[in-house]
């Protein structure tokens, strides 16, 4: 990301403590990037400590302040539970985004209920694990804090060929709006990004194999491009930081009006695909998933 276009002045997230889930790699390395470079001390998970390390690292190294990875699995109630002990002795958080995510392109009549597990056990379960955690902690100790869930434009519209994601996503949208109203009372506010087209490794691998993704063109996009990272960190840090505390209970698009002019799903890329296409992108998808593994056991 090019820190230059951050839109902020520096030392503005100052005092503030961060968990970015899924901060290792992806969008939440770059949102991670955008607060500690503001003065944010950011905490991020994700399974593979080794890559934790590696970007925690290079952040400090880049932008000095203080990131700390956290291994955690937060399928795993209990891993989270523990994590956010060893978080919170050092102190409270005072945001947390929730960007771990997990996704693949497949017909839903192709799913088995292990893969449609795969996706939800993250993105649904997950993340309201680690909301309720936090969320218990802050109720108890009277402290303030802001949420912000990565969605997708799917939770207005639904898509086809990632039936498990649009609906894990559609529930923490509904997660977004009710805490909002339930837990505003407590000075904790809920809102939602949900973006177009940010390309990054793991979103082409499993969303794009072999360059058959529904929206990975950019002349699909009325702006004639994809997203900029410097562009959704500058909407998380609004969202995220001082100055926007009675922006509660929103989902906000960035995507260039990609939805208003084809929906932002998979359909029209994808609906005419055959049998030996279907297959292909499965077994990419696989090896994917296997060199990830591999590289956890690391």
């Amino acid at each position: 990301m090019d820190v230059s276009k951050l839109m902020f002045r520096e030392g503005l997230m100052d005092g503030e403590r961060i968990l970015v889930t899924g901060g290792g790699t992806g969008l939440g390395r770059e949102m991670a990037e955008a607060f500690v470079k503001l003065g944010a001390e950011v905490h991020i998970c994700g399974r593979r400590q080794g890559k934790l390390d590696e970007t925690a690292e290079e952040l400090m190294a880049a932008h000095g302040g203080k990131v700390v990875g956290h291994a955690c699995d937060i399928r795993d109630a209990g891993a989270i539970h523990e994590m956010i002990d060893n978080v919170w002795t050092h102190g409270p958080l005072t945001g947390v985004v929730n960007n771990a995510a997990g996704n693949f392109i497949s017909r839903t009549e192709d799913l088995s209920v292990n893969g449609f597990n795969a996706i939800s056990d993250i993105v649904f379960r997950g993340t309201f694990y680690v909301t309720l955690d936090v969320g218990k902690r802050l109720i108890a100790e009277k402290r303030r804090a802001s949420f912000l869930s990565i969605l997708t434009t799917w939770v207005w519209n639904g898509s086809a060929f990632v039936v498990p994601s649009a609906m894990s996503k559609a529930g923490i949208n509904a997660m977004t709006q009710s805490l909002a109203v339930e837990w505003g009372r407590y000075g904790m506010r809920f809102n939602a990004i949900a973006p177009g087209l940010f390309p990054t490794k793991g979103m082409s691998a499993r969303l794009s194999p072999g360059g058959r993704g529904g929206n990975s063109n950019d002349a699909m996009n009325p702006t004639g491009r994809h997203g900029e990272m410097h562009e959704l960190a500058n909407l998380a840090v609004f969202l995220m930081g001082p100055g926007a505390e009675w922006v509660n209970g929103q989902t906000i698009a960035i995507d260039g009006a990609g939805y208003q002019a084809n929906g932002g799903t998979f359909w029209g890329a994808l609906h005419s695909l055959g049998d030996e296409e279907w297959a292909a992108m499965r077994d990419m998808i696989k090896g994917t998933n296997a060199q990830d593994k591999a590289e956890r056991s690391i």
